[in-house]
């Protein structure tokens, strides 16, 4: 089963140590080794970080749902804000 709600990372962009989940994928450290699964390489590899830098890390983007349009960026559903007149007393 995958985890269709996690970050996909790309590879190239990811040294040895951080694609096999040994390195943190953002500060490179790896000593405390990162315990935080963060997001999947795409052949399924769990993609790690610290503790202190998965914060940092963007929220997965959900999936859209059935009927849904898919879009790149779907913001809230939200009515846009109304400016009142100014008060001319």
């Amino acid at each position: 089963m995958s985890r269709t709600s996690e970050l996909r990372f790309d590879p190239s962009a990811l040294n040895a140590a951080q694609r096999h989940g040994d390195a943190c994928v953002v500060c490179h450290k790896r000593w405390p080794r990162p315990r935080v699964r963060v997001g999947v390489v795409p052949d399924g590899t769990g993609v790690f970080a610290c503790a202190d830098c998965a914060p940092a890390l963007p929220a997965p983007r959900r999936a859209a749902r059935p009927g849904e349009p898919h879009t790149a960026a779907r913001g809230p559903d939200v009515e846009p804000a109304r400016t009142a007149a100014p008060d001319t007393r």
